[in-house]
C-alpha cells in the first residue's frame, strides 16, 4: 500500500486536527509526528521550528476562510459587510481549540490573505474611504475580532471541546454590591457579533 506523501500541507492539517484534542500548549512536534506515524526529525525537513509550523497552520486556516469570504455576496452597506466578514473570521477561529491564539502573531506563508483583504478594501473604498482610511478601518476590526476571540476562548465555553467556561452567576454573586459591574458580565457578545449567532453553549 502506498504511503501518503509527507508535505507542509499534510503536516499543517494534521496539526490543526490534533489542536482540537490537545490545545496549543499540548501541540508539540513530537505529538504531530506520532499522529503522522513518522519520526519527529522528519518534520524539520518542512518546518525549522514550531513557530514556522504555526505560521503554516494559520495560513491553512486562512485558506479555508478565504473561500467563504470570497463566495459571499457583499452587502450594499459597508458597515454590514465589514461586520459580516468579522463574524465569519470569528466563526472560523472558533472551529479550533485555541484557534485565535494560533492565528494571532503569525506570518502567512503565501498570499491567501490578499484576495479577502482586497475584497474588503474595495468595499470600503467604494463607500468613500480613502485607501489609507480603509486599511485602518479593516485592521481595527480585524485586530479587535482576533483579540475578542482570544478572550472568548480563554473564558469559554470552548467551541471546539464543549467545555464550560466562566461562571457568570458566581461572578454576579461576588459583585452583588456593584450592580453595574455585575450586570456588565451578562453581555457575552458585543454588538459586532450579536447578529448571526451566539457563542456555542
Amino acid at each position: 500500500m502506498a504511503t501518503e506523501r509527507l508535505d507542509r500541507t499534510r503536516v499543517a492539517r494534521t496539526a490543526l486536527r490534533l489542536l482540537n484534542e490537545v490545545g496549543l500548549d499540548g501541540l508539540t512536534l513530537r505529538a504531530i509526528a506520532k499522529e503522522l506515524d513518522v519520526k519527529a526529525p522528519a518534520l524539520y525537513w518542512h518546518f525549522k521550528d514550531k513557530q514556522a509550523l504555526l505560521d503554516e497552520m494559520a495560513t491553512e486556516m486562512l485558506r479555508r476562510m478565504a473561500a467563504d469570504i470570497l463566495e459571499a455576496e457583499p452587502p450594499a452597506d459597508w458597515r454590514e459587510g465589514l461586520a459580516a466578514a468579522m463574524r465569519g473570521l470569528r466563526e472560523h477561529l472558533l472551529r479550533y481549540r485555541d484557534g485565535a491564539k494560533v492565528y494571532s502573531g503569525t506570518r502567512f506563508t503565501d498570499a491567501s490573505y490578499a484576495g479577502p483583504m482586497e475584497a474588503q478594501l474595495r468595499m470600503l473604498t467604494g463607500a468613500g474611504f480613502t485607501p489609507g482610511a480603509a486599511a485602518r478601518a479593516w485592521l481595527t476590526a480585524y485586530s479587535y475580532t482576533i483579540g475578542f476571540v482570544i478572550e472568548e476562548q480563554a473564558m469559554g465555553p470552548d467551541a471546539a471541546t464543549g467545555a464550560e467556561g466562566y461562571d457568570l452567576a458566581a461572578r454576579a454573586e461576588r459583585l452583588a454590591d456593584y450592580p453595574l459591574a455585575a450586570g456588565g458580565g451578562g453581555g457575552r457578545v458585543c454588538g459586532l457579533f450579536r447578529k448571526g449567532r451566539d457563542p456555542p453553549r
